[in-house]
This record gives structure tokens, C-alpha cells and sequence, in this order.
């Protein structure tokens, strides 16, 4: 039989991608487990491996094809002595495709596109069994009398699954599927229209550069994040002498050769300090869901901002608090190299239960950064810089670094983040606690 090749979800929250290449062509023979393809998201590239064997038979999304849904035919294998009318046979019939989707997430980590709204509450329909929907979100819909018919579903060929329904949970007013944003209407993040802003500036003046999926993502998540998490702020002044005195020693003492290599970083020690403070803390190691109730997770995995071309990424240090700073200083250097190349796997920079951005390298003394969802925090580190201090009720001169804690206030409290933030400070100013 014809067997199709359909788009993959490479993470549980991929709804699109981009088919950036084919490694092979119409006519080749391929065997299960060869790498036939490259899909972009927007985070990394993914090889993509035959799960038949037969022959490429029909390419059906062409290479640099952005926007491919989850789930669409990209192309069909042909299994020995079948002939193209097998394709058709299967065309003609169209068949509910598996598709792996993880409904089952506690927390979508990205919710579908505008064009995916809501519904409006309504009692279920006699018809809602002949909707294509998962179980579950069948579920919270009977549960909510949410019409199925109403709702637009985001999964593979129409199928509603659970980020639908509570997209019209949060949007009650109905918005049809065809409606789409046209290109004179106002954004929501300048208020002014596209041609509105064109027309300030002449065009031989600017250079237009497209919006790669990387930016789009980045965009629509932190606006979100911005706009429908209620962030506060907290800052504390810490004194990293004695830190600094322990790290020239440890980098002393490391081997310039072999297995045991290793040169430690500030950002290493601060890795550490978080995830122990947290440990120390545990009410706001936390993510906030709205149904499910507030996540309290029993290990630090700690989030670290790296900046690549055309954006960023926040790889992950899992179980933080149970690993050396030597096992941390490798292991990040590791994630940040393949981060930068694009080399990251979904589940290297997905989920974690906090993050830490660190601009301190380039000069900025202190900033106020957005939380990354599903996080509940994220701590914003400034440059060391020495400046006069009291020290043994004398001034003195010592190196200081301002550091901002974003918190969600809908899981953490005003005083439970103080907590947090002088139970970090206090690792960082006494830097032997990291070593035990």
C-alpha cells in the first residue's frame, strides 16, 4: 500500500513548521529510519526519518514551504510493486491520519494563532459527536457547555484538542475561522496600522526584513507574557568578592588537560545559587495553570538565556540543585554552542521552572526581564562593578551586582519572592554553601 508522510509535531507544542529541505528525491528507495527530510521550527532544525521503506513516490510541500501544519501530506512512499494509482486510491479516501499531539499537557506552552478562536458558552450540541475533537477536549467542554460546533479546532485536519477549548473559554465572543487580520488594521502591539506606519517614512529610507518564525514566536509569546501575567519586581545589591576569591581558586586548581577540564564561570555559581535557593523555597519553584491548579515541582530546572542570531534561546540545566558547578559549567557550555548552531533537541530548552537572563558581560548594571511561560520567575543579573560599600561599619571597596527578580504574582506572593531572592543572595555572598 501507499503509505503518506505527514508533517511531525517534534515537540508537544509545534502546531507549524517550516519544510526547509528534502534529502531526497522523487523515485529514490528509501529504508525505515533514513533521514528523508529537514523541518525548521522555531527553535531548531530536525531531521525527519522514514518510518516505511519503499520508494519516494510523490513530494506534495515542496522545499523552503513555511507554515506547514502539523499533520498535512507532505509526500507518499510507495511499497514494492505498487504503482501511483495506489496514491490515489488513498487520496480519494480520505482517512483520520495518528498524529502525535500531546493533549494530555497540563499547560500549552504555546497557544494556537489568532485565526484558532473561541466560542461563545453555549450548551452542547446533539452534533458535537460528529465533531472531530480529542477526548479530553470533549471533556472540559461538556463540563464548561461549550458548543463544539462553534469552536475551530488547531489539531491535525480540524481536530479540536484541549488548547481550543480553553481558548474559547478565554474568549467568549465568536470569531470565524476565515477572519484574518488585514494588513491596514491596527496591531496590538503598536496601535497603529502596517500602512499607517509606512507612510511616516519613505521607503528608500528602510530596509523591509521578513519576520522569521524564530522572531514571530519570540513576539507573540513575551507579548503575551507581558500582557496577561502579572509581573512585580523585586532587586537586591550582592557582594560577589567572595565568590570571585573562590572561583580564581577553583580555576586554579582545575586540570589545563583531560577528562577533568573545567573553567568556571560567575554565571555557573548563579545557576547553582538559584536552584538551591529554590530548593530552600519551594512555594515558588512553581508554574501557574489555570485549571489544573499551581504546579509545585520538585526539582530546579533552571533556564539560561542565550542569545543567537536573530534571537534567542533559554536552554535547560536539569535537576540543578543535585549537579556539581563543574558538571553545570560543561554541560551549559555544551547547550549553548548547539544552541547557537541550532543543534538543540525540543526537549533541551522546553519547560524548566525558572530562568536567568545575564546581560551583566555586557556592561548593563540592571534590567527587569520578562517571565518565559510557563516559568513563575526569572532572575535579571547585572554586571559586577565595584563601587564604595560598609563593611565592619568602615567603607570600603567591593564588587557589587544588582539582581531583579521577576516574579507571577498570580503564583507567588510579594513576601514568598523576597524570600526567594534573600535566600539567593545569601548563597552568592556565602559561595562555600554551593560547594556542599
Amino acid at each position: 500500500m501507499a503509505f503518506p508522510i505527514l508533517m511531525p509535531a517534534l515537540s508537544p507544542t509545534m502546531e507549524e513548521g517550516k519544510l526547509s529541505k528534502w534529502l531526497v528525491k522523487e523515485g529514490d528507495i528509501v529504508q525505515s529510519g533514513d533521514i528523508i527530510a529537514e523541518i525548521e521550527t522555531d527553535k531548531a532544525t530536525m531531521e525527519v526519518e522514514a518510518t516505511e521503506e519503499g520508494t519516494i513516490a510523490k513530494i506534495t510541500v515542496q522545499d523552503g514551504t513555511d507554515n506547514v501544519k502539523v499533520g498535512t501530506q507532505i509526500a507518499f512512499i510507495l511499497a514494492e510493486g505498487e504503482t501511483a494509482d495506489a496514491i490515489d486510491a488513498l487520496t480519494a479516501t480520505p482517512t483520520a491520519m495518528p498524529v502525535a499531539h500531546n493533549d494530555s499537557q497540563s499547560v500549552p506552552q504555546d497557544k494556537p494563532s489568532q485565526g484558532n478562536t473561541s466560542a461563545p458558552h453555549a450548551s452542547p450540541s446533539n452534533n458535537d459527536n460528529r465533531v472531530k475533537a480529542s477526548p479530553l477536549a470533549r471533556r472540559i467542554a461538556s463540563e464548561h457547555k461549550i458548543d463544539l460546533n462553534a469552536v475551530n479546532g488547531s489539531g491535525p485536519k480540524g481536530r479540536i484538542v484541549k488548547a481550543d477549548i480553553e481558548q474559547a473559554l478565554n474568549n467568549p465572543q465568536p470569531v470565524k475561522a476565515t477572519q484574518t487580520q488585514p494588513s491596514n488594521t491596527r496591531s496590538v502591539a503598536s496601535g497603529m496600522s502596517d500602512d499607517a506606519v509606512l507612510a511616516l517614512y519613505n521607503k528608500d529610507d528602510y530596509e523591509a526584513v521578513p519576520i522569521d518564525s524564530m522572531r514571530k514566536i519570540i513576539a507573540s509569546r513575551l507579548l503575551e507574557s507581558k500582557t496577561t501575567i502579572p509581573h512585580f519586581y523585586l532587586n537586591a545589591d550582592i557582594n560577589l568578592d567572595k565568590l570571585l576569591d573562590l572561583r580564581k581558586t577553583l580555576n586554579d586548581r582545575a586540570p589545563k588537560e583531560g577528562n577533568g577540564v573545567y573553567k568556571l564561570s560567575v554565571n555557573d555559581f548563579i545557576i547553582k545559587a538559584m536552584a538551591l535557593a529554590l530548593q530552600q523555597i519551594p512555594d515558588a519553584n512553581v508554574t501557574w495553570t489555570e485549571n489544573s491548579g499551581i504546579l509545585k515541582h520538585r526539582h530546579c530546572d533552571v533556564g539560561v538565556a542565550v542569545s543567537v542570531e536573530g534571537g534567542l534561546f533559554t536552554p535547560i540545566i536539569r535537576k540543578a540543585e543535585q549537579k556539581s558547578l563543574t558538571l553545570i559549567s560543561n554541560e551549559m557550555k555544551d547547550l549553548a554552542k548547539r544552541a547557537r548552531s541550532k543543534k538543540l533537541s525540543p526537549q533541551e530548552y522546553q519547560g524548566g521552572t525558572t530562568a536567568i537572563s545575564n546581560l551583566g558581560m555586557y556592561g548593563v548594571k540592571n534590567f527587569n526581564a520578562i517571565i518565559n511561560p510557563p516559568h513563575a520567575s526569572i532572575l535579571a543579573v547585572g554586571a559586577g562593578v565595584q563601587r564604595p560599600i560598609v563593611k565592619e561599619n568602615a567603607l570600603a571597596i567591593g564588587t557589587v551586582m544588582c539582581a531583579t527578580l521577576s516574579i507571577d504574582h498570580r503564583a507567588v506572593d510579594g513576601t514568598l519572592g523576597a524570600d526567594l531572592l534573600k535566600a539567593f543572595k545569601t548563597l552568592i555572598e556565602d559561595p562555600m554553601s554551593l560547594l556542599i
